[in-house]
């Protein structure tokens, strides 16, 4: 059996290529395609439904990506050993490809969509999450579904201060602008990256170079489907409209929804409630007999809501809940709040808050990872909790969900910027983010809050940092447009823009950004982040006023660390054989030690709940390291006592030779009843053999020598 393979390869400006493959793999998808860059491949499927379910009025898409461990010749850790539910690195890379592929569908095509990536060969030096859209869109565009794309997605990464578009992954760990920039032909769509306090300037020139690349990517896309033939997609019809309905509910309730929208109401449960009275009030109006569909009612009315909130921006240039344009809301902050946590703090603004707490663990508290790409251990953990109260909603709470890890994972690139470098921070570090009310950007509010506590628990980061969300309302037949400052939850619904941005007072630590609209110009792109700028230095002003720095010390309840670094030849001595001496330490002590060798040096951690004990761990330790010193004067123990003279333990494990002839000035015939075995004495360490390295030890060095006695003259 033949296959007739269809191939496409792009030049990358690195000297590499990235072929797509189609034809070969999963043909009873609706299309498939494979990825290859190096050694690394990705198997992209879409399988679409012909016809959408009864009722639905939205796009059930789902993107799954995946890693197979084989890929990397690995076979997966755990009880069951094989490959489970998504891990939150496999979930970040699905959310990449969906906030990408999902705006680019037809809106009224609602037929249940799933598109699977799998990583089927890994390569150590590419990055596979930079080939995940492209993999996808590529099996979207050789396949019969309607799709407004192709799109593709890049990584982009300033090294050695140049671009680069895909990096390897051992040049990247130098890179301070690293970012996922997705988008079409014509536009960029979706943005997400750490930076290290780079300028927006800066940040505006890596997206430019990136949508360059993937002009090129999608193109190759167009060229592929040309030479395929699926050119022609399969007609659908998922929606049925009423356009009597539709004008007629627009003339009853829009200019009331302007109202609505322009009284500049702040509390979001009240114009909820006025927005639903002039539904209510609409559908009270209509005759008991009428045979509209209530759904269509819904849609229609949110249609005319929209519109109306969208054209109060646009024309008077006055937001939902009042504000001007670039107003953040009012700002309060509290730390110490939580009397028993190592750092807390609560960030309020607007109706979004969150209270954060940082706990200070051990490297026993490290994140294992073990994953087909990445293994190791993670010390920085951030967790945002997402619960239904928060909105004032009853829900089932069913575990982490994939907009938590999102969140969580945006907040933990904005802080991890700052945190002092590993050699300084002995800690394993967790901050909690729990939200309690929500109406706008929890995830720059737990940036802000996750700021406060730890800089409450003491941890000495380089700068404050702070987040803003921003957003956009744009007319896309006329081009007006207005960018707006910490967005509500509302804005963020109706609006055309999501765009995520955290920094310093220096610059930008990391950003999120999604657009539902096309042609978004750099220069809406530039006010975005020029005005995202002074909202965030606002954020900080208001943050300094609760506090400006990091405490000078930990709370006296925060376990304490510290550092000793050893000779690599001392590790087993302080370890001891089978874990005996590390482990009487640790039981005398009650602190918990670890030790690591890395770079030709022993690095122990002692860890410990109050000072004493902190105190007592770290003076045994150092007396076994200790290095013994010719003319030392040391308190040593007697361990056996021999015809020849005594064995005294003078340091920790180290025991030296105290020669009959050193116990005493006086001659010993024996050393019967001089000395007892325990009994602690002053020694002095005289000589160390060059050739065998034991120790002789003295005691009588340390007394005093006693006088001569004259002859006798024989006369009285």
């Amino acid at each position: 059996m033949s296959y007739n393979a269809i191939n496409k390869t792009i030049r990358m400006a690195n000297g590499r290529d990235i072929t797509i493959e189609t034809g070969k793999l999963a043909k009873q998808a609706d299309g498939s395609v494979v990825v290859k860059c190096g050694n690394a491949m990705l198997l992209a499927t879409v399988v679409s439904n012909k016809e959408a379910r009864e009722g639905v009025d939205f796009l059930p898409l789902s993107v799954d990506y995946q890693e197979k461990f084989a890929s990397s010749g690995k076979i997966p850790g755990g009880f069951l050993k094989r490959e489970a539910r998504l891990s939150d690195y496999e979930v970040l890379i699905s959310r990449l490809v969906d906030r990408i592929l999902r705006p680019m569908f037809p809106d009224d095509y609602h037929a249940e969509t799933q598109v699977i990536i799998n990583l089927i060969s890994a390569d150590s030096e590419i990055l596979p999450d930079a080939l995940a859209a492209l993999a996808a869109s590529a099996a979207i565009s050789v396949s019969d579904i309607p799709f407004n794309g192709p799109i593709s997605e890049v990584r982009v990464a300033r090294i050695d201060g140049q671009f680069q578009i895909n990096p390897l992954l051992s040049d990247l760990g130098r890179a301070d602008i690293d970012l996922i920039v997705g988008g079409s032909a014509d536009s960029v769509a979706m943005v997400e990256g750490e930076m290290s306090e780079v300028s927006e300037e800066d940040m505006l020139e890596a997206i430019r170079v990136a949508h360059e690349a993937i002009k090129g990517q999608v193109q190759a896309q167009v060229e592929l489907a040309q030479e395929v033939g699926n050119t022609t997609k399969r007609t659908y019809s998922h929606e049925t409209n009423d356009l009597e309905l539709k004008e007629r509910i627009f003339k009853a309730v829009y200019e009331k929804a302007y109202a609505v929208a322009a009284s500049g109401n702040n509390v979001k449960a009240q114009r909820k409630d006025a927005f639903k009275a002039i539904k209510e009030e609409f559908v009270a109006s209509l005759p008991e007999d009428h045979t509209y569909d209530s759904a269509l009612i819904g849609k229609y009315f949110h249609d005319a809501e929209k519109e109306a909130v969208r054209d109060v921006v646009l024309k008077e240039r006055r937001r939902l809940d009042g504000r001007a344009l670039d107003e953040i809301r009012p700002i309060w902050s509290e730390v110490n709040y939580l009397p028993s946590a190592h750092g807390s703090a609560i960030f309020t603004r607007g109706e979004t808050q969150s209270l954060t707490t940082v706990t200070l663990g051990t490297k026993l508290d490290e994140q294992m990872i073990d994953g087909a790409m990445f293994s190791g251990y993670n010390k920085f953990m951030l967790h945002y909790n997402f619960p239904p109260f928060s909105t004032g909603e009853a829900k089932p709470m069913r575990g982490t969900g994939r907009r938590e890890v999102g969140h969580g994972n945006l907040a933990m690139r904005s802080l991890k910027k700052v945190l002092p470098p590993e050699d300084e921070n002995p800690y394993t570090i967790r901050i909690v983010s729990d939200i309690l009310e929500s109406n706008g950007s929890s995830s720059m509010a737990t940036v802000c809050a996750g700021t406060l506590a730890l800089m409450d628990a003491g941890i000495q980061i380089k700068a404050p940092v702070s987040g803003i969300a921003m957003g956009l309302i744009m007319d896309e037949e006329t081009g007006n447009f207005a960018v707006l400052s910490d967005i509500l939850g509302d804005e963020d619904h109706l609006g055309d823009m999501d765009f995520k941005v955290t920094g310093t007072s220096k610059g930008i630590t990391a950003c999120q950004m999604d657009i539902k609209v096309k042609g978004l110009s750099f220069e809406i792109l530039g006010q975005a982040l020029a005005q995202a700028k002074n909202g965030r230095l606002h954020i900080l002003g208001e943050m300094n006023k609760t506090i400006a720095q990091p405490n000078a010390d930990f709370k006296p309840h925060t376990p304490r660390s510290q550092n000793i670094i050893i000779d690599k030849e001392f590790i087993g001595a302080v370890i001891g054989p089978g874990g005996k001496v590390i482990q009487q330490i640790q039981r005398d002590s009650g602190a918990t030690i670890q030790i690591e060798e890395k770079n030709d040096k022993g690095y122990v951690n002692v860890f410990a709940t109050s000072q004493e004990s902190m105190q007592q761990a770290v003076s045994k330790i150092k007396a076994i390291v200790a290095v013994p010193e010719v003319g030392e004067v040391y308190t040593g123990k007697v361990k056996s006592i021999q015809p020849y003279g005594a064995f005294v333990e003078f340091m920790a494990g180290k025991d030296g030779l105290l020669h009959i002839s050193e116990v005493k000035w006086e001659r010993l015939e024996s050393m019967e009843g001089v000395l007892e075995l325990g009994e602690e004495i002053q020694v002095k360490l005289v000589d160390i053999d060059p050739k065998t390295g034991k120790f002789k030890l003295s005691r009588k060095a340390l007394l005093p020598k006693p006088e001569r006695k004259e002859a006798a003259t024989g006369n009285e």
